[in-house]
């Protein structure tokens, strides 16, 4: 397949912008990139997609979703409106654990049906690469039952799916006050079995005061780096636990939300590598007035991330392009650091180094966009001028 005229992002030097350019595909891989002036003869010959001046950019990443859950949270919604707070609404025993309930009662089935048209539409927003977490079970039988589903999406779907192991989500209220044992007796082996299955590409955890300290998660991390899976952590959302360094200390691959990051969580961070996960759909939905400290994680050269945190409780969207919009008008990221944070620094943040950026050798997942300039992805509130997608290769129109 060889596109031509397009208008490229590719992402590589900032927007990497290429206009009147190519791109040749062999498979399911780049092959070439470059301007239409300079393009060898011989790759003429390919089946070709005339883009009419389009803007083509790397596939879309979605690094953070809950995807994968059963029933809603709206009458939660209307309670947040009437000024009950998110921990106050998860002490009452709602918000995840609400989830949990519904979860609990859904069959493996049943969640791989209601996950599909969530995934459609993020897929229909530009996604080529989606993470799916588990950590609405909290058994291991229920745990592993969602990873099974969001490894089916895959099937189902054209989008790679990356599985991710979260049964350090929250406390079930079989185990109030005894947060070491849930870990021990649920997450450690709900994260055998699903190891075993091969159901995992990483272990996530939920470090907060209505969920988890540092030291209840250590054993945890521990087994996940001894079975060779990459850590990642949902970290100072609602007060900082110092859930980042901890996170940096096991080299995880990224340390989420982060409205409470720390001048020292900023710090290892960096040192560390770890990729900063900015989610503004949740920010929003929550009314929170504490941004993240993205002037200071620019600074420090903190790679910058953003994704759309679908879940049913605090982040009920699935569109990247609306979640760039919300980080930039929200936080003041540009929109060339939110289109960076769904390609290039997303694909760092699961582990990928094959996507997220247009260059020889990396995988042919493309977003061709009606559109003629990368900023209009972040600019426009809530459309998705998306025009067609390759996945793999293959034109999805």
């Amino acid at each position: 397949m060889l596109l031509t005229h397009a208008t490229l992002a590719t992402m590589t030097d900032g927007y990497g912008l290429i206009p009147d350019a190519a791109v040749a595909i062999d498979g399911d891989r780049i092959v070439w990139v470059g301007p239409m002036a300079d393009l060898p003869a011989p790759l003429t010959q390919a089946d070709s997609i005339d883009c009419r001046g389009r803007l083509v950019t790397p596939g879309l990443i979605d690094c953070h979703s809950h995807a994968v859950h059963a029933g809603h949270r709206a009458v939660e919604f209307e309670l947040r409106l009437q000024g009950a707070s998110y921990a106050e609404i998860a002490r009452a025993g709602g918000g995840i654990l609400s989830t949990v309930t519904a979860t609990r009662a859904a069959t493996e089935a049943d969640l791989l049906a209601s996950a599909l048209p969530r995934i459609d539409q993020m897929i229909a927003s530009g996604a080529t690469t989606i993470e799916v977490k588990s950590g609405y079970g909290l058994t291991v039988a229920d745990e592993i039952k969602m990873l099974r589903a969001a490894r089916q999406i895959g099937d189902q779907r054209q989008v790679t799916i990356r599985a991710t192991h979260l049964a350090a989500h929250a406390i079930p209220p079989e185990y109030a006050g005894r947060a070491r044992d849930y870990i021990a007796d649920v997450a450690i082996p709900s994260l055998w079995a699903a190891h075993a299955e091969g159901l995992a590409d990483a272990v996530d955890a939920f470090c907060e005061t209505i969920a988890f300290s540092t030291d209840e998660l250590a054993p945890l991390f521990a087994e996940a780096r001894r079975l060779g899976l990459p850590v990642k952590l949902h970290a100072e959302q609602l007060t900082d636990q110092h859930g980042a360094g901890f996170a940096a200390r096991h080299a995880a691959l990224s340390a989420d939300h982060l409205e409470y990051l720390s001048p020292e969580g900023i710090a290892a961070m960096a040192a560390a590598g770890t990729v900063a996960v900015i989610l503004p759909g949740a920010f929003y939905t929550l009314r929170e007035s504490q941004s993240p400290p993205i002037a200071a994680l620019r600074a420090a050269g903190v790679p910058m991330a953003v994704a759309t945190d679908l879940n049913p409780g605090s982040s009920p969207m699935a569109s990247l392009p609306l979640a760039m919009n919300m980080a930039c008008t929200l936080f003041r990221l540009t929109p060339q650091e939110a289109l960076l944070g769904t390609t290039a620094h997303a694909a760092r943040a699961l582990g990928l180094a094959d996507r997220g950026r247009i260059a020889p050798g990396l995988r042919a997942d493309l977003c061709l966009w009606n559109a003629d300039h990368p900023a209009e992805l972040s600019y426009r509130i809530g459309a998705t001028p998306l025009h067609a997608r390759i996945f793999g290769g293959h034109l999805d129109a």
